[in-house]
């Protein structure tokens, strides 16, 4: 008997052509990406920048869901597929612009009311067609009053979570669906000194 000689078990392990043949055991699998590699990489990143964006959160409009710093993902598909429904936090420009002004200024909130609802704020709630809402996301309970507003086609109403600090529809009225930018996916960084 040698102690020389390779075991049974090392002699399984060598001879066993998927163990053989795995691509660990050669560097040829960290070559280079070849032209159809950039061409994938290419249309990776055009679908990205055409279909998402990069934000950051200026505001304490959507505290506390959002925070001043964060940075989030907005993916800008989904809306031409479905209409834009209730309780999805949107970007948007501005309602109360005119042509010719500074069209990069883009806020965020969250739609409480569709097309064909009533909306109303009054003793700290908020009213949808005449039944008080819960929303345990917003940051206190409205301080302001608003009349009964009614939503048109084509249009969503959207307030921000901090409801008292938010310049939204209980300011300037419903939105038009049209000026939808996006809607918001996730938080990629929240800063860790907020």
């Amino acid at each position: 008997m040698s102690f020389l000689r390779p075991s049974a078990l090392y002699n399984f392990l060598i001879s066993y052509p998927a163990l053989r043949w795995m691509p660990c055991q050669s560097w040829g699998f960290l070559r280079w990406p070849g032209l159809d590699g950039f061409f994938r990489l290419f249309v990776v990143a055009l679908l990205w920048s055409t279909f998402s964006e990069l934000r950051y959160i200026p505001s304490s409009s959507m505290y506390p869901t959002l925070r001043v710093g964060d940075r989030i993902i907005v993916e800008k598909a989904l809306y031409y597929i479905r209409s834009p429904a209730i309780h999805d936090i949107v970007t948007f420009k501005d309602p109360t612009q005119h042509s010719g002004e500074n069209t990069d200024a883009v806020f965020i909130k969250r739609i409480v009311a569709k097309a064909g609802d009533t909306v109303e704020v009054h003793h700290g709630a908020l009213y949808i067609n005449g039944i008080a809402q819960q929303e345990d996301f917003i940051a206190g309970s409205p301080t302001y009053t608003t009349q009964l507003t009614y939503v048109p086609n084509g249009h969503v109403y959207v307030l921000g979570d901090n409801r008292n600090n938010s310049y939204d529809s209980h300011v300037w009225g419903p939105l038009p669906i049209k000026n939808i930018a996006g809607r918001y996916v996730t938080c990629y960084h929240r800063p860790t000194n907020i």
